[in-house]
């Protein structure tokens, strides 16, 4: 028989390639409507297609793990002992995969006593010996011994299941000095870290490869133990049992009895409707044409199963007067779609869903003069007008001299109030999601893309028809935050981002220079304090400092070592002063503070501004962001952060910054909320809030209440809010636990609507599945009713939260466009310019500080109906530092 005659056995080591796929992709990209997590499904199921799709296999299984209890623990308690729990958002994945498998009819195999190596190592050996070339795909590296020129294995880069590399005699070789049946010898002697196995001390990789290539095999090497000399000699003698012991472990067996032999795994077709009826269920709707061109079935079923397929109108292009009486023509909402190119218009796209006679559903233009003025008013009237991400389209809108008004509605904003843990990134992604279509997209890698993308008139039609399926999925109150509070708020952050704010560079790099010149002189000095120069940077070299040449405590355990990250070692610090370690911490602040000013200074524009971008959907409280670059991670109550707000200037024709913040806004939230009567008397009364509450909580008159008291109480109110417990209040106090406890206790005692509040909102979340802000924003909650403890734990907290921190965004939000659109009625120059955490910087034009400043007051005061007054503090100042307040 030749080889290309020869039939194909192709067995998969389905746990283990699942449990990689599962963190190559990001668990929270991959979730059905349900909470269902289901990346570690899709991304094996993909490497199954790929594999399939280039190996052609006449024949094949996937095997898995009945268990983690097998024969191995048996003889070795501690085999494998070491692997945490798999993470909740993995468990239920397999059965659903199987599920997948029985309906693409690839057999299923697993025994009781025995892992899945041990079903690849028969069925592999089964098939050489019956004359089939063989793929065995695992992550293991047990399985190198099965290695043959009948065996070949597909073992996956580091990167997760995407690209697997094959092994065959040759290659193994190359890799490991040995041929493939004595790599299980390399890992007796060096040790298998993920199977619990110790090795013998200081011997790695090269020195058990010499000794196996001196003594040919490990018999002979653990016979002639005696004659290695050296530290390294002393310990194979010592650990001489141990090798023994790995090898019998590491031998895979090569004669499970199975119900299935190779002659018996021959490909059958699959259930397409099977496959249609769970990929429906886990969501899996561009995989499903994936799966059916690998595995031959035929195009029209191909085609029914990706759902019923609406033609795109064809769109008519039209002049400048065309498109004018089209859209004076258009009745109800019109999807828009503005190409843009170098920020500037370059092609519009216009679609209506219904159309009257011969009267054409999508239109689209060039852009030119005449365009422009032809849709000029009409852009500007209040014709309903209907997105798929705004914000970009109308900012080019606008640098062309076209103002927007009447946006009705935005599919990106409104699948994120849908999905604000998955929010999709594009329309496609919405057309795949609402309506069961795929959006014709020209594939970007393609020279000559085979397939046409939409084009702006067709993309306004599908954005049209996404909005029409939303609409039906939003929630009466949810649809409320999209119309009352994220539409308005899309239009005022474009002209925030196009206004820019003034930023001095000369201040920037010198700034900068001073924290170069900081940073090396810190270096020095902790270089001086060990005897030599390191890698600050690195966390290699730093492991090697800390935990091995100064024998500080072992932090947390992760997969390269012990934990260097800054909170780590701040804790560590803490607890275990040293020198070396202080002047670490030190030279990350200054070189972590030169990056933040460096991404500053390279985002000043030719007009000396930064124009920052607001991610609208970024936060799943609803929270506001920024990027190119990232505002939000200026540090804020330092001397550092000052210098780094004293280059935020006044720009050129205005006279002042005026920055404006609300006091205690999620505090007055919580009095609101829980309607407690001790913190809402605080807040009316004028009060400071902490003193008035240590003073109840101590039992002693306000002016009695020491800094320290106060700082307790604020510790503990801000604390509730974000759900911390007594171990986190002690941390954060440096108090005992016991004190903590009862500091919580005595709060309680004279706060219980708060505390009855907080119990309420999680239960009432457990019972829904959501949290809800006072204006109707939904948070889901999926892992409230998780099995594993610390997801549970962890969404009771965030659900704590959610409430106050979403009420608290949506007011800001509420302010900010209130703001914006009566600066503009009254007719003022001044404007927004910056939304970071709780505060606006407004820039204020000359003889318009009275206006501004009411304006601001007012509309921040009144954003919300609180059984508590909105405090609004203001401040004033050439630079955003001197405006601080």
């Amino acid at each position: 028989m030749t080889d290309s005659a020869k039939p194909t056995l192709l067995v998969v080591d389905g746990h283990s390639l699942a449990y990689r796929a599962f963190y190559a992709l990001p668990v929270e990209n991959f979730s059905t409507k349900d909470g269902q997590h289901t990346n570690g499904i899709y991304g094996f199921l993909s490497m199954l297609v790929n594999l399939i799709k280039a190996e052609r296999p006449t024949h094949m299984a996937v095997a898995f793990d009945t268990s983690r209890q097998s024969f191995r623990t048996r003889e070795y308690t501690e085999y494998k002992a070491n692997r945490s729990e798999s993470p909740a958002e993995f468990r239920g994945q397999i059965p659903l995969l199987q599920e997948c498998l029985a309906a693409m009819s690839i057999h299923v195999l697993q025994k009781e006593d025995i892992e899945a190596d041990d079903i690849l190592a028969t069925l592999a050996t089964q098939g050489a010996e019956a004359g089939y070339d063989v793929l065995v795909c695992s992550g293991d590296r047990d399985t190198i011994q099965l290695v043959t020129d009948e065996v070949t294995l597909l073992y996956p880069n580091v990167q997760g299941v995407s690209q697997l590399k094959r092994y065959d005699p040759v290659t193994v070789q190359e890799r490991y000095g040995v041929p493939p049946e004595q790599y299980p010898d390399i890992a007796a002697l060096v040790g298998e870290t993920s199977d619990n196995l110790p090795g013998v001390p200081k011997v790695g990789e090269k020195t058990a490869v010499k000794w196996l290539t001196q003594f040919g095999s490990l018999d002979a090497l653990l016979d002639g133990a005696d004659t290695i000399k050296g530290v390294v000699g002393g310990n194979l003698r010592e650990h001489i049992e141990d090798v023994r012991r790995n090898r019998r472990l590491n031998r895979l067996l090569r004669d499970v009895e199975l119900p299935l032999g190779p002659a018996d795994l021959a490909v059958q077709p699959i259930d397409a409707q099977a496959v249609r009826d769970i990929f429906a269920r886990l969501e899996f709707k561009t995989l499903l044409p994936r799966v059916f061109e690998a595995t031959g079935v035929e195009p029209q079923m191909a085609a029914a199963a990706s759902g019923p397929q609406v033609a795109a109108p064809v769109p008519v292009d039209l002049s400048a007067s065309g498109l004018a009486d089209w859209l004076a023509s258009a009745e109800g909402e019109v999807g828009v779609t503005v190409l843009a190119e170098g920020g500037l218009p370059r092609r519009l796209g216009f679609a209506t869903i219904s159309s009257n006679g011969d009267r054409p559903l999508a239109v689209e233009s060039g852009w030119n003069d005449e365009v422009a003025a032809a849709v000029r008013d009409w852009f500007a009237s209040d014709a309903v007008k209907t997105f798929s991400d705004a914000k970009p389209q109308i900012k080019a809108l606008s640098r062309a001299g076209i103002t927007t008004s009447g946006i009705g509605f935005d599919t990106i904003i409104a699948g994120w109030l849908v999905r604000p843990s998955f929010p999709d990134k594009s329309l496609g992604h919405l057309v795949d999601r609402y309506l069961d279509e795929k959006l014709p997209e020209a594939d970007p890698t393609q020279l000559v893309p085979e397939t046409e993308g939409a084009t702006p008139g067709q993309l306004s039609w599908f954005t049209l028809r996404v909005a029409d399926a939303q609409r039906a999925a939003l929630p009466e109150g949810v649809a409320s935050v999209l119309a009352d509070i994220e539409l308005p708020t899309l239009s005022t952050l474009a002209a925030m981002e196009l206004a820019g704010v003034a930023v001095s560079h000369p201040k920037l790099a010198e700034f900068s220079a001073e924290l170069g010149v900081r940073a090396d002189a810190i270096a020095q000095d902790a270089y001086a304090v060990i005897g030599r120069e390191v890698n600050l940077g690195s966390p290699k070299q730093l492991q090697e400092v800390l935990f091995e040449e100064l024998e500080l405590p072992k932090t947390r355990k992760t997969k390269t070592g012990y934990s260097t990250d800054a909170a780590v070692l701040a804790d560590l610090q803490e607890t275990s002063p040293h020198p070396f370690l202080d002047l670490l911490l030190q030279h990350r602040e200054a070189t972590k503070l030169r990056q933040i000013i460096e991404s500053l200074d390279a985002a000043i524009g030719a007009d000396h501004r930064i124009h920052t971008t607001y991610v609208q959907t970024g936060s799943q409280t609803g929270r506001l962001s920024s990027t190119d670059p990232n505002l939000q991670n200026i540090p804020i109550r330092s001397d550092e952060s000052g210098r780094i707000r004293a280059a935020f200037e006044v720009g050129e024709g205005y006279e002042t910054l005026l920055t404006a913040d609300y006091s205690q806004i999620e505090m007055r939230i919580m009095a609101h909320l829980s309607g407690d009567a001790g913190l809402i008397e605080a807040f009316n009364s004028g009060e400071d809030l902490h003193r008035f509450v240590g003073s109840r909580v101590f039992a002693v008159e306000p002016a009695e209440v020491t800094p320290f008291m106060r700082t307790k109480v604020k510790a503990m109110s801000y604390g509730l809010v974000y759900g911390l417990s007594a171990f986190g209040l002690s941390k954060q106090l440096r108090i005992e636990q016991a004190e903590a406890k009862q500091l919580m206790t005595e709060y309680f005692a004279r706060f219980g609507a708060v505390r009855d509040y907080l119990r309420s909102s999680v239960l009432a979340a457990k019972e829904v599945g959501y949290t809800e802000t006072i204006f109707g924003r939904r948070r889901p909650f999926p892992d409230l009713s998780s099995p594993n403890r610390v997801l549970r734990e962890n969404a009771e907290r965030a659900a704590l939260n959610a409430p106050i921190q979403g009420s608290a965004a949506d007011i800001m939000k509420i302010a900010l466009f209130r703001i914006h659109d009566e600066f503009t009625a009254e007719g003022l120059r001044s404007r927004i310019l910056l939304q970071i955490h709780d505060e606006l910087v407004v820039e204020v034009a000359p003889g318009e500080w009275d206006a501004a400043e009411r304006i601001v007051r007012t509309r921040m005061g009144d954003a919300a109906e609180l059984s508590v007054p909105l405090d609004v503090q203001i401040g004033r100042g050439a630079n955003w530092d001197l405006a601080g307040h």
